[in-house]
């Protein structure tokens, strides 16, 4: 599993990807992380506003920094 932090570096961005880390230690689950940085490949994944997290390409939450116990159930709805 590749989770993919989208967004361009900012604050926001890094505290993201540090409650994703945190959600999956508390899953218990492995995953690779990635940081897209790239304004047109966020565009072309539909996100309007950073940041976003995606699994495999598919984006799961975006628009605002979500708590690792949203970012645990959105895995968790999407690993299912």
């Amino acid at each position: 599993m590749t989770i993919q932090i989208l967004g361009s570096g900012c604050p926001n961005c890094h505290k993201l990807e540090e409650n994703a880390r945190e959600a999956v230690k508390t899953l218990g689950i492995e995953a690779d992380f990635e940081k897209v940085t790239d304004m047109d490949r966020i565009l072309e994944m539909g996100i309007m506003r950073t940041p976003g997290l995606a699994v495999d390409g598919v984006v799961l939450k975006s628009g605002k920094v979500f708590s690792p116990g949203q970012i645990a159930n959105a895995l968790s709805d999407h690993i299912s």
